[in-house]
């Protein structure tokens, strides 16, 4: 019986890889998931800021990624459970109150809270702001977590099998069908795909104690933060239209002063990590299924990765599988389809 699955290569562990085989996997499929690093997530995934925030995300990207976010959520809390509904804050010092008004009337889902509400869920912020909004709703995790434990799912599965070390060119053997989820090493493939830079810092302080994501809002230097745990702290924010993964000194040092501006205490912070890596994105910054004869790319999750990998992928084996369409993320190719 197991001959007759088709098999099911998959290019790239990152989140969307991995996510992609997991439905297959669940389906019944014989997947091989190929990656050309020594383990899985090593990519842009390893960077990510984790945090499960549809609500927050009406505020500049479309209604698809809500919609969507709020399977990732699902999938993240109930089906591969790690991630923890805490909501997110989003603040602004008292000159920046406009920008906080503007971010309220883009987005739903929230609470107003006064000092005494923001006291109620982070003593160590109400000092410092009067108002905030809450979005209770929205969860975080951490993405290397996150990871493991899905790949860890993965190996119970007997029809699952990894090849890390290998470069997706250098294989001989057939397989029925060929999942593309490079990101942005795709882009020898996807003309239109392009990279845009994230860089990211972790702080360690025992000053300051935060349970949830907290995005301050600010005209130069919008920072979010959130807790990793064992008073560590991921603080991102940049998006950068650049093709390099260096990490620059401007950009930590807008980092470390948005952080601050945040709570004094992240001043006195050690810095225990550094990164950058490429986001693959689209001309709009919504993703693609793409389907070429037998060969399916995914891609240009932008920086939605652990918020719209699960819903894709649900997606892409559906496309696969079922032969269905959607044509959200495939309309521009209508034509391909119907002559592939």
């Amino acid at each position: 019986m197991q001959a007759s699955f088709p098999k099911i290569r998959v290019i790239g562990a990152g989140i969307v890889g991995l996510t992609v085989a997991h439905e297959f996997a669940l389906a019944g499929q014989s997947v091989e998931i190929i990656e050309r690093a020594d383990g899985p997530g090593r990519g842009c995934s390893f960077f990510a800021g984790g945090m499960l925030a549809p609500w927050c995300e009406e505020e500049s990207a479309e209604p698809l990624v809500r919609e969507w976010g709020r399977e990732g959520l699902e999938y993240w809390t109930k089906i591969v459970p790690v991630a923890e509904v805490r909501g997110t804050l989003v603040v602004a010092p008292p000159r920046d109150r406009p920008d906080l008004l503007r971010f309220s009337r883009l987005t739903t889902g929230f609470d107003w809270l006064d000092r005494s509400g923001l006291a109620d869920r982070e003593p160590d912020l109400a000092q410092r702001f009067d108002t905030a909004l809450f979005y209770p709703a929205e969860a975080h995790l951490d993405p290397r977590q996150a990871v493991c434990a899905l790949t860890g799912r993965l190996r119970q599965f007997e029809n699952v099998t990894f090849r890390f070390n290998t470069a997706a060119e250098s294989l001989s053997g057939a397989a029925d069908w060929i999942i593309d989820c490079r990101g942005y090493g795709a882009r020898d493939s996807l003309a239109d795909l392009r990279g845009v830079k994230g860089e990211m810092l972790v702080l360690a302080t025992g000053e300051i104690s935060l349970k949830r994501p907290v995005r301050l809002l600010h005209p130069r230097h919008p920072v979010y933060v959130v807790p990793r745990g064992d008073g560590r702290f991921m603080v991102g924010a940049t998006v950068i239209e650049n093709e390099t993964r260096r990490v620059t000194a401007r950009s930590i040092l807008e980092l470390l002063s948005a952080a601050y501006a945040l709570h004094p205490a992240f001043g006195e912070a050690e810095i225990i990590e550094m990164g950058a890596d490429l986001r693959p994105a689209f001309p709009d910054n919504l993703p693609r299924i793409r389907r070429s004869g037998r060969v399916v790319h995914v891609n240009g999750l932008y920086r939605h990765g652990f918020l719209l990998a699960p819903a894709l992928a649900r997606r892409t084996a559906a496309a696969v599988l079922k032969d269905a369409f959607f044509p959200e993320v495939m309309d521009e190719h209508r034509s391909e389809r119907q002559t592939a």
